[in-house]
């Protein structure tokens, strides 16, 4: 069950030959690549590299149980629902989709830190499957804590090994003896130096799938192994369990997800059945000592149980009772009842700006009390190139202590447009949060002269000097902003104001590309600065005073003169 540094081991409890059975089973229809487990006795004909057996540092002498349970023979993926289109639940195929998630997150991370272990999720599949049943069947709360805690043997001695308390109880409850604790089966020693933090809420947590998960993998990853090659898959497997059972068991598993499953709800999942210390019982979600069965699936009597009585267990320590008597009831754990939106309703920002408002949203209990650590993910949805500061696309967010979370700053491409800010719960049926973005083209407000250089010409000559404007949008620097200038002819006394100005068709005028005379130019832009300097410009044989209009997008204008004369 647990992991423990040299000292925790177990004895098989004589489910090779069910095992052996299974496997030969699922291996006759897998794929080739896939690595596949031997019995013991087909072993040396199989596989060239025998399974390692226990060291002598580590003798096989902890006994404790873990789920025996075999895969189905039948596909790993099963056809939906005629009548629904919708897979089953509680099926032996599907992986609760708060522990999947766990899993493959552990892998991708396993896949950065240590490239060259090879680890797939399926691996931790396999253990998690042997281990806990998937956390009970994925009995697990939104930010992937276990509703219950998952307990292991008291280890004292009666019949599992002697190990002494070293946490204090703070993981299992008890200031005596160790036990196992979470969906990975960690034995407190063991967590305090493999423990991580998986998803990243800041603590280390064994009864969290996610933290446990990661862990699992750095340490099946350990001393340098490389579970793509077979003798380094065993020793991983073995050096979380020692027993040529427990490698079979796992390994079983394993194969038969690397074929194929399915996601099914949270708490959905189905229950093993069968532990290695009985033939026969029912599913004991936290486990203790083992019950010896009276009657096996034969039939036929049970054997009797060792003469040597175990010692009780060594409950979790609690606390005095309240004079009179304590009649308070058992504390339940929370479960997220209101999402609601806390931040801006609609978000804007101009192109290549980031927005003002922020996407933020609060989780509560029915009590209505604040979550804290529950995992909020944010997504952009939609055609845009908007994206979280860093470049992501969606970000997975803790909850504060006053059950809030903020999204990361929104930083806006250059695509304008409307997309939407999507906010979920990871494992709850609550409904999604969204807020409409909005991009819009970048503006200014108001267009001034950059230089004060004299704007004339001679007929039929050049201007000495181009048109240089900076353009702001409240007081601010605005760059990339689009912009238009053209030669227009001047107003009649008494014109309407409001009425478009006529383009001019003499006096000053730009070249286009073959050198033709231009006098209205389009799809123009401000530089980094604000700045917008206009290309050189030229005078026909016309005489006087000429006004030139440059405007941009979001209002800005600015009308300057243009003076040809003869010269002096």
């Amino acid at each position: 069950m647990a992991p423990h540094m040299g000292r925790r081991l177990r004895k098989g409890a004589g489910t090779t030959a069910v095992a052996a059975l299974a496997v030969a089973a699922l291996s006759a229809s897998q794929a080739p690549g896939i690595v596949h487990a031997s019995t013991p006795t087909d072993q040396a004909a199989s596989d060239a590299t025998p399974v390692p057996t226990p060291s002598a540092e580590a003798p096989a002498s902890g006994n404790s149980p873990y789920y025996t349970d075999l895969p189905p023979l039948v596909s790993p993926t099963p056809p939906p629902n005629t009548s629904t289109g919708t897979l089953p639940t509680g099926d032996q195929q599907g992986i609760p989709a708060t522990v999947l998630d766990a899993y493959k997150k552990a892998a991708a991370t396993l896949a950065t830190d240590r490239p060259n272990c090879h680890l797939p999720w399926e691996l931790l599949g396999g253990i998690g499957k042997v281990e806990s049943g998937h956390a009970n069947g994925g009995r697990v709360d939104v930010n992937g804590t276990t509703l219950t805690p998952i307990l292991g043997p008291v280890l004292n001695g009666a019949g599992f090994a002697n190990i002494t308390d070293t946490d204090g109880g703070a993981y299992d409850g008890d200031k005596v003896h160790d036990r196992a604790v979470g969906p990975m089966q960690f034995i407190p020693s063991t967590w305090a130096s493999s423990g991580r933090d998986g998803n990243g809420d800041g603590v280390k947590d064994p009864n969290n799938v996610y933290d446990a998960a990661l862990a699992a993998g750095f340490y099946l990853c350990g001393n340098g192994r490389d579970v793509a090659v077979k003798a380094d898959l065993d020793k991983a497997i073995l050096s979380y369990n020692q027993s040529q059972e427990y490698l079979t068991t796992v390994t079983t598993w394993f194969d038969f997800y690397r074929r194929g499953t399915h996601e099914v709800p949270d708490g959905t999942g189905s229950l093993p059945s069968h532990r290695s210390d009985r033939t026969s019982g029912s599913h004991t979600p936290a486990r203790q000592t083992p019950i010896t069965p009276t009657t096996p699936p034969s039939g036929k009597p049970a054997p009797k149980p060792p003469v040597t009585k175990p010692k009780p267990p060594v409950p979790p320590v609690k606390p005095p009772a309240k004079p009179g008597g304590d009649t308070t009831p058992p504390p339940t754990v929370p479960r997220a009842t209101t999402f609601e939106n806390t931040g801006a309703k609609e978000l804007t920002a101009f192109a290549g700006g980031a927005f003002g408002g922020q996407p933020t949203a609060r989780v509560k209990d029915a009590s209505g009390k604040a979550m804290a650590k529950v995992s909020v993910k944010f997504e952009i949805v939609g055609d845009t190139d908007t994206r979280f500061a860093g470049g992501a696309t969606s970000v997975t967010v803790p909850t504060a202590a006053d059950g809030t979370a903020a999204a990361p700053a929104l930083k806006t491409g250059e695509k304008t447009g409307t997309f939407t800010v999507r906010a979920t719960l990871a494992g709850s049926a609550l409904s999604a949060i969204e807020w409409k973005a909005t991009v819009i083209a970048r503006q200014a407000d108001a267009l001034v002269r950059a230089d004060d250089k004299a704007l004339t010409a001679t007929p039929s000559g050049e201007f000495a000097n181009q048109v240089s404007v900076k353009a702001t949008y409240k007081n601010g620097v605005a760059s990339g902003v689009a912009a238009s200038a053209t030669m227009i002819v001047t107003p009649a006394a008494g014109a309407d104001p409001k009425a478009a100005p006529k383009v001019n068709d003499k006096g000053p005028y730009f070249k286009d590309a073959k050198g033709n005379p231009v006098r209205e130019l389009k799809d123009l832009k401000t530089d980094a600065n604000g700045v917008l300097v206009l290309p050189k410009m030229y005078a026909d044989a016309q005489t006087g005073t000429f006004l030139l209009r440059l405007t941009t997008e979001g209002g800005g204008e600015l009308t300057v003169e243009l003076k040809v004369a003869a010269a002096s």
